[in-house]
Parts: structure tokens; C-alpha cells; sequence
């Protein structure tokens, strides 16, 4: 073990030197070595005895880092698409609404999540979706509306309008 400690005391460096290069981030390059490091650890037993260490190194840091990418861009859609696409800068009402149109999403079912997500962010097809769950399109059709007006009723439960003071 005193072998690999060395070889990946070597190794680290170059890791987060690539890491930095991916994210522009230093802080998030550590967290993104450390995560990789983390997954190697964990998977050491699926490593190849006769594979390079540091190019299944290199492998585990890039897939960690498109896979917080791929996360990131992701959230960043469903954000957009509850807030507003219209406005460079949403007001603090707008994004108050939309974190709270979120915490109503997240007490959805998981089907109509996926539902929603599946056509609203993904930008899928009613025919796609029909083909991922197998059933017919209409079904996907009247399940993505009791999807929307849960949400619907969720939100409205959430969002008040606060109440004015009259003042003298």
C-alpha cells in the first residue's frame, strides 16, 4: 500500500491542476479532486491491476465533472423555466415565487416529477414520454395535467399575498 500512497501523492497535484483547468474554480477543483478521489477509493476493487492509475484517475475526475455539470445546467433549466425567461435580472418577488413553485415541485409524486421535468424542462414529446413509460400518449397527456394542476394547487397554497396596512 506504501507504493500506491506515493504514486498518489504524485498524482494529486496533477489532479487538481486539471480539476482548476475545468472548473476556473479552485475551491470547487478541490471539492471535485476530492469527490474523485472519494469514487476511486470506493470502486478500488473494479480497478484494473494492469491499468495506468493515473489515466483511471484522470477518467473517474472528468466523468465526476460532467456528471455536477450535467446536474448544474439541469437545475439551471428547471430554475429558468419556473422564474421567467423574460427578465435578465428577476425581481425578488419573481424569484420568491419561483423558490417556492420548487418546494411545491419537490412534493410531487416522483411520476409526475418526471413527467413534468420530462416535458416542460427536457423538452420531450408527449409520444416520447409515452414510449419511456409505456402506455399510450393520451394517458402521458391527462397524467402531465393532473401533474400541472397539483403543482398548480401546491403553489397557490404557498405563494400569499401579503396583506396591507392601512397607515394614518
Amino acid at each position: 500500500m506504501n507504493e500506491i500512497d506515493e504514486q498518489l501523492r504524485e498524482i494529486i497535484p496533477r489532479l487538481r491542476r486539471f480539476a482548476v483547468s475545468l472548473t476556473r474554480n479552485p475551491s470547487s477543483a478541490d471539492d471535485l479532486v476530492q469527490s474523485s478521489l472519494e469514487r476511486a477509493l470506493s470502486s478500488w476493487g473494479d480497478k484494473r491491476p494492469e491499468g495506468d492509475l493515473r489515466a483511471w484517475l484522470f477518467s473517474i475526475l472528468y466523468r465526476q465533472f460532467l456528471d455536477a455539470h450535467r446536474r448544474s445546467r439541469r437545475y439551471a433549466r428547471m430554475l429558468e423555466f419556473f422564474t421567467g425567461r423574460d427578465d435578465a435580472q428577476p425581481s425578488v418577488e419573481r424569484t420568491v415565487m419561483a423558490q417556492s413553485t420548487l418546494q411545491a415541485f419537490d412534493q410531487l409524486s416522483t411520476e409526475q416529477r418526471a413527467l413534468l421535468l420530462w416535458v416542460s424542462v427536457e423538452g420531450l414529446s408527449y409520444k416520447e414520454v409515452a414510449v419511456i413509460l409505456d402506455v399510450p400518449t393520451g394517458t402521458v397527456m391527462s397524467r402531465l395535467s393532473r401533474a400541472r394542476q397539483a403543482l398548480r394547487q401546491l403553489s397557490d397554497g404557498e405563494i400569499t399575498s401579503p396583506s396591507l396596512r392601512i397607515l394614518k
